[in-house]
Order: C-alpha cells, then structure tokens, then sequence
C-alpha cells in the first residue's frame, strides 16, 4: 500500500507537512487557567516527533465554558504564554492548533464560578449540581465569545481553531434532543436546534477571515441506546457545517457526561479515578457505588482499532466534496494508511503520541509501526485530577492497587 502519510494536508489557507494531527485531548496541563511549562514542553515534543500539527485542548470561551480547573479559558492576559507555547511548535516544523468551545452544563460553580448553563434547566449528575437553561437573549453575547477566542487565538499565533460542537458539550446540548428540552426557537425541531451552532459559526468565520483554518468537532452518534441517527441528524448537521464554511470536520461521537467510553473506548479505570481525586465525598461515592457506576455511568465499551471507521464512511461518501478528519483507535502506520486511503483529508491521535511523542517520525522509518499504548486507560483516570501521562513513562511508582488494575485490564483487552 501507498505510503499516504507523509503528503500534505490542505484545511482552508493551512498546509500541513503530513497528514498527521495531535487531536484535542484535554491535557490537564494549565494550573490557573493559565499554560504552564508543561503543556509547552508536551506540545513541542510532539512537534519534534513529526506530527503535522499539534491541538492543544480544551480552551473555553469564556469563565462559565470551563469544565475543569486546569483547563485554559481564552483571555487576553493568556496570551503571551500562548505565543510562547505556537513560536515552539513552529520551530519544530508543525502547525499549532486550539480547540475552541463551552462545556455547558459539564461543570460546577466552583470551577466556572457560576451555576452552570445548558440549552435547558436540569441537573447534572456528573458534577452533581443544578443547572440552568439559557435564556433567549443570553445567545447573542455567547456566540460573540466565540469570535473573540478566534481573534485571540490568532494573537497568540495558532494556525487553526477547532470548534466543539460534540461530545455533549455546549453546541452540542442544543443540537441534541437528549439535551435540548426547550420549546423556544432553539428547540424542537433540527432546524431550530441549529441555531445557536449556527451563531457561533457566523461570529467563528468572521473572525477567521481568509488566514485561519476552521474546523469543526461534532457527533456522528452519541452512543445511547436510542440516540442521534446519521439519516436524520448527523449528516444534515455536517452538511450545515459545511455551507456556514467549516474547512473540516473532526467525526467523532459519543457523550462525555453519560457515554463516555464511547468516546473513549474499552474501560473505564476507577481505582486510578479515585486514587487521585482529593474530593472526599465524590471519591468515597464513587467507591461505594463501583458496581453501578461502573454498569450505568461508565459502561466499558470494547476497544477495537479504527473504531469510528465504519460509520466515518458514511459521511465520506454522502459527502465527497467536504474535507473530513478521522480521529479514533489509531496506533499503527498500516491503519492509518488505510483510513486515509478512503478519501479522509487527515488522521487526529491523542494516545499513540502521548505514549511516543516521536510515534509520527517512528513511521517515517518504519511505515508498519505500532505505537507500544495497551490501553490501559490509566491516562484517562488521572487526567480529571492531574496532568495526562502514560503509566509507562511516570518517573514515580505507582501503588501497588493501581499497578494491578492496569495489569488487570491490559490483559482483558488482549483476549
């Protein structure tokens, strides 16, 4: 097979030098909101190992879109650190990347400093707390934070944004009727629950002008038993996306607050949640309530490579002239090869380069490499606490509990 990885990528005015993208998995590398050496340090390593480009993850658009309190949240004073983290990945060769959004009614008010928002009023029972619907003339002023984040993230030198409007967060909630209980304009019908996506794409692309790339992050399915359907809302929702002016689109799926390895894919680690938590309660609930967390909350869902691939598909032929990125289970040079044979204009991977940061230049000289993630998921644990890392590459040793549970579900996964 043709070796497809090393052509350009073209996304609106931005070529990249492969078809190579560090997706926006959240780091949890920006203690007081603020990018840290760390998340440079992390970002130009993944540079230096040859991706095309390099998204750091997640930025809210403003104080009530934070979700968690070592996440950045786009201001102006921000914005030198930034510089510093884009100048470092140029130097590297690579394009520097931020997604962009809201999380909606995934927080808490002592993250976002507010009762959280959503499409509409309810309760979150992954924080826990109340949360409040969003009244008709608060929209405006949001879709507008959408815009300034752009223009900031320009200031700070990245070359595309990339804006959330899956995984259940806050475009998302108002696509989606699991969500979206409200009998406004913005409610009801697809066309009306694609309102406020379509405000924050107009305030998006006017601030993008001709010299950002935009690309877009949304649900192909959101993995409940009786969810979204591609027919009659994902592919309508990418077509949308498509004539408000997305340069690509990320095809992903799954809901963070109530699918989330759906997401994610195979299981879920709560002893390694727990251990790092230094909530008392949330960590002493979660313990107690293992076996129902674990059967109704945090469901495992088998991992497989190219997990996304099949329905990916669909988008790629009923769409043949939209630019779509693949992201999901991707740890091999063959695969990837394979996914991008099908037409996908690049690949995204989060775990293959935070287990080798040089996993991209490994391809170059062996086009059938693995990269060595067992999938584990132990990364995915820490990361609500702590900064993402790979058990493998931890300078500390980890409790014996936890070095059972990876052993445990490294050797489930491989039956």
């Amino acid at each position: 097979m043709e070796n497809l990885i090393f052509q350009e990528a073209h996304l609106g005015p931005l070529t990249l030098r492969n078809r190579t993208i560090r997706s926006a998995a959240f780091e949890s590398m920006c203690p007081g909101h603020t990018p840290s050496q760390q998340l440079y340090d992390y970002h130009t390593s993944v540079a230096r190992g040859g991706v095309g480009m390099t998204t750091v993850a997640y930025a809210a658009v403003t104080e009530s879109g934070l979700s968690f309190d070592r996440q950045l949240v786009m201001k102006t004073d921000i914005v030198p650190g930034l510089r510093r983290l884009t100048d470092g990945i140029h130097r590297e060769g690579a394009a520097a990347g931020i997604q962009l959004g809201h999380c909606g009614n995934m927080s808490h008010k002592e993250i976002c400093g507010c009762i959280p928002v959503g499409a509409s009023t309810g309760f979150n029972l992954y924080s826990p707390t109340l949360v409040r619907g969003l009244r008709r003339d608060e929209l405006p002023e949001l879709a507008r934070c959408f815009g300034r984040a752009v223009n900031l993230a320009r200031e700070a030198g990245f070359d595309e944004v990339e804006i959330h409007c899956g995984h259940g967060y806050l475009i998302d909630q108002f696509l989606n009727p699991f969500f979206n209980k409200r009998r406004d304009e913005y409610g009801g019908s697809l066309q009306n629950r694609m309102r406020f996506m379509e405000m924050c794409m107009e305030e998006v692309m006017t601030a993008a002008r001709d010299d950002m790339a935009v690309v877009c992050k949304m649900n192909m399915r959101d993995g409940l038993r009786h969810g979204i359907s591609l027919e009659e809302h994902s592919l309508p929702v990418a077509r949308r996306l498509q004539q408000l002016g997305a340069h690509a689109i990320v095809l992903s799926g799954g809901l963070v607050s109530a699918t989330p390895m759906y997401v994610m894919r195979g299981e879920l680690p709560l002893q390694t949640m727990t251990h790092y938590m230094d909530k008392w309660w949330l960590k002493g609930g979660i313990r107690a309530g293992r076996p129902l967390v674990k059967k109704f909350l945090t469901p495992t869902v088998p991992y497989e490579e190219a997990f996304f691939l099949r329905d990916a598909l669909r988008f790629r032929e009923a769409m043949p002239d939209m630019k779509f990125i693949y992201v999901g289970g991707l740890v091999c040079g063959d695969k990837i090869n394979e996914v991008l044979s099908h037409g996908f204009e690049a690949v995204q991977m989060a775990r293959s380069l935070l287990n080798e940061p040089d996993f991209v230049n490994r391809l170059h000289d062996d086009p059938h490499h693995r990269c060595g993630c067992r999938h584990s998921n132990y990364c995915i644990g820490r990361m609500y606490t702590r900064e993402m890392a790979c058990h493998q590459h931890l300078t500390e040793p980890l409790p014996e509990s936890l070095q059972r549970e990876i052993e445990r579900i490294e050797q489930e996964q491989n039956q």
